[in-house]
């Protein structure tokens, strides 16, 4: 009579240490974390994996490795692992046990008929034979997980997050995104035809690419590069260019806030590899004309903004990843502020404030929907910023107003950064006297950027 060994429970794939420890392929460590979570002992695990229980306790006291796939797959079945949780190469190594032909024994088999002297029937007989066995194994590469009226579903709540994005505060964004990510990620785990494995290839790997821009936002530059990494990884799954381009230039755009900012020159050139025509390649001279800026570049940053005008004009795609609307467009408001923000940064203010007053008439009179509360706020800065070196500090305060007025939930990182860059500008020797600027930078340095404590995150 078979042994009965209860599975293990569901709620024990939560706990980050049995993720750790699977990542890292520390079998040994999952093993025994996994047994005190479920109260199971090393005889029932051996049960379930199929290992003996000396093996499994040489493997958790470190004494022996689980190394060979076959050994590790069979060891994650019997503990029952989620699809998420295995590690790239056992999918791999699934993918391809599952795509070989079937055995023999599997296929639909007639004897072979033989001719009275003990010679295989003719050729007409074994085409036959043959079509019914393709037929079969046929149907079995067609089975899927997934329908197209689901990955539509999913399209849509990806397209959702991606047009709320530029007017919606991140906490009520972060929750959907993740919950749509991880039904993605348990699709993929599933079994589908290669086109429908590629388009959630592209969705996950958007997703992904939303993450990194929300994480960016929040200040977290270690957590928006690791989701553009997997971004990336989808990409090249799904061999889709647009979403390379869009990962590339997001890493760029990641660096350009970051101490690397002289990474993000290298990254925009990568970027426009998959992207020689349309709008995303607009995007990624906008990104490379402020990188450039940024770091006191001005031939690369006028060659960039060059190249910028003439991918306007040239323009004639929007994109793959355009479809999705919201933050994975690049509409003119946004050009403008981009411009506007180079030349803010390469000194040039008159220029400086005429483009950020376009991009900002821009999303004041259009759609409710496509205006962006962050690049509107950072376009304000550049003309407080213009406005200083000008010596025009009163209307200087008259354009930082409605920076304060903006709810703290809404403060992205980089509006919190670009406001403590003005309370600096404020401490030069020819201006740090006057009482309004005492006042604006006393303004700029109390300014508080969102808010990303548990407790925020629940309103």
């Amino acid at each position: 009579m078979a042994l009965s060994v209860p599975p293990v429970p569901n709620s024990v794939w939560g706990d980050t240490d049995i993720q750790a420890a699977i990542t890292a392929w520390d079998f040994g460590q999952a093993s025994r974390l996994i047994r005190e979570r479920s109260g199971l002992r090393q005889d029932d695990m051996a049960i379930l994996t199929g290992l003996s229980q000396g093996f499994l306790s040489m493997l958790e006291s470190g004494a022996r490795r689980l190394t060979n796939l076959d050994k590790v797959a069979k060891f994650l079945e019997g503990i029952g692992a989620p699809d998420v949780l295995l590690p790239s190469p056992i999918r791999e190594h699934a993918a391809r046990s599952a795509a070989m032909p079937l055995p023999s024994s599997e296929l639909p088999q007639v004897p072979m008929l033989r001719t009275d002297d003990g010679r295989e029937a003719d050729l007409h007989y074994l085409a036959a034979q043959a079509a019914a066995q393709s037929l079969h194994f046929a149907k079995s590469t067609t089975r899927s997980n997934v329908t197209d009226a689901s990955l539509e579903r999913l399209t849509g709540k990806i397209a959702t997050v991606a047009t709320d994005y530029v007017h919606t505060p991140l906490h009520r964004l972060f929750t959907d995104l993740l919950s749509t990510r991880d039904h993605l990620f348990s699709l993929l785990g599933g079994r589908q035809p290669p086109r429908q494995t590629r388009e959630l290839y592209l969705l996950a790997g958007t997703s992904c690419l939303l993450l990194a821009h929300a994480s960016q936002n929040l200040g977290d530059q270690d957590a928006a590069m690791a989701q553009i990494q997997t971004a990336w990884t989808f990409a090249e799954q799904a061999d889709h260019d647009d979403l390379r381009a869009w990962a590339k230039g997001t890493a760029a755009l990641i660096a350009e806030w970051s101490p690397q900012q002289r990474m993000a020159l290298e990254l925009t050139q990568q970027a426009a590899q998959f992207s020689p025509v349309g709008e995303t390649w607009v995007r990624i001279a906008a990104i490379e004309a402020r990188a450039a800026a940024r770091i006191g570049d001005r031939g690369k940053a006028s060659a960039a903004l060059n190249t910028l005008r003439r991918a306007r004009e040239q323009r004639t795609s929007r994109g793959d990843l355009s479809q999705f609307g919201g933050i994975l467009t690049f509409p003119n408001a946004k050009q403008e502020y981009y411009m506007g923000g180079t030349y803010a940064l390469l000194g040039e203010h008159a220029l400086a404030e005429h483009h950020a007053t376009e991009a900002i008439a821009m999303y004041e009179n259009g759609p409710k929907q496509a205006r962006s509360y962050g690049d509107e706020a950072l376009a304000r800065l550049d003309i407080v910023t213009s406005r200083i070196d000008a010596g025009e500090l009163e209307g200087a305060s008259e354009a930082f107003k409605p920076i304060l007025e903006l709810p703290q939930n809404l403060r992205i990182r980089q509006i919190g950064h670009a406001v403590h860059r003005v309370a600096t500008l404020l401490e030069a020797p020819r201006i740090a006297r006057s009482r309004t600027a005492q006042q604006l930078a006393e303004a700029a340095r109390s300014y508080q950027a969102i808010d990303t404590t548990p407790k925020a995150a629940l309103q």
